[in-house]
């Protein structure tokens, strides 16, 4: 999984950053944040001599079997989404987990569809990065509330991570809930964060394999988002070509075109947010 990519590295740290007040919070490091909420007991934590069971090859069952590593870490990770899934329901919010390799787009189409959606649906945003606020600081100049969760030397956003960031935004009923993931086409497939739904953003300018490229990926998402329209002629970008390899991996995705930068598509783009959040709340 991430044993090899920095996830696992006990002096890994993981903050949160307001930017509505600037306060940062260290939510501690790697993939084990479970003492910032209420502890399980089922005797599922890793066990090790490392804090919080990092650098571990194994962990304790309930029935104190011996399991992998990874089937502990999603396990624990999936109970963290599924209380965030309850969390979101409960009050009427629609989390949507935004995937995507660096560059494509994220951030600049957030941008835009807060300042299009202004007064018809309320926007509130988790932002993913291994350092910096400056996405956050972007959504913030765009009109809504972010948070900035830096995972240091981590691929990805967890559970517990949003679960932690979605308290302090506290998103009013009947909004949307954006979480854009840290950049990376691998490992947030692996990790349910509770959202209803995942949407992948890529761009003209990565090319027309990208799905094919990274399958497991694009078999975990609803929609595709094709970014950067604007420069397909420029990069010689065939759009029926990436179609079919989307199809080719899960032929149930939507798909739509748009450029952010210049606002073509944004329309659809926006009319399906306010479909997705009206059937949300039926």
């Amino acid at each position: 999984m991430c044993g090899t990519c920095g996830c696992a590295d006990p002096n890994n740290e993981v903050s949160m950053t307001d930017t509505a007040t600037g306060q940062k919070v260290m939510l501690n490091g790697g993939h084990d944040h479970g003492h910032h909420h209420e502890h399980d007991h089922d005797h599922d934590h890793p066990h090790d001599d490392h804090h919080h069971g990092h650098e571990i090859l194994h962990a304790h069952g309930p029935g104190g079997e011996i399991i992998p590593l990874e089937v502990a870490v999603l396990s624990k990770n999936d109970k963290f989404a599924a209380r965030n899934r309850g969390w979101f329901e409960g009050r009427g919010v629609v989390a949507l987990n935004l995937v995507s390799s660096p560059g494509s787009g994220k951030t600049t189409l957030l941008e835009a569809t807060i300042r299009a959606l202004t007064g018809k649906i309320g926007i509130s945003v988790i932002e993913g990065d291994q350092m910096t606020a400056n996405d956050a600081e972007r959504i913030k100049a765009a009109g809504a509330r972010a948070i900035q969760i830096n995972t240091g030397a981590g691929c990805h956003l967890e559970a517990d991570m949003v679960a932690e960031a979605a308290r302090a935004l506290d998103p009013a009923p009947g909004s949307i809930l954006m979480i854009e993931n840290v950049g990376n086409l691998v490992c947030p497939a692996m990790f349910d964060l509770g959202e209803h739904m995942k949407i992948a953003v890529i761009s003209t300018t990565e090319g027309e394999d990208k799905p094919i490229k990274y399958p497991h990926m694009f078999r975990a998402v609803d929609l595709v988002v094709i970014n950067k329209m604007d420069l397909a002629e420029h990069v010689d970008f065939d759009e029926a070509v990436c179609r079919a390899n989307i199809a080719e991996v899960n032929p149930k995705a939507e798909v739509l075109c748009l450029s952010a930068k210049t606002g073509a598509g944004m329309d659809a783009w926006c009319s399906k947010l306010q479909e997705i959040v009206a059937t949300g709340q039926a």
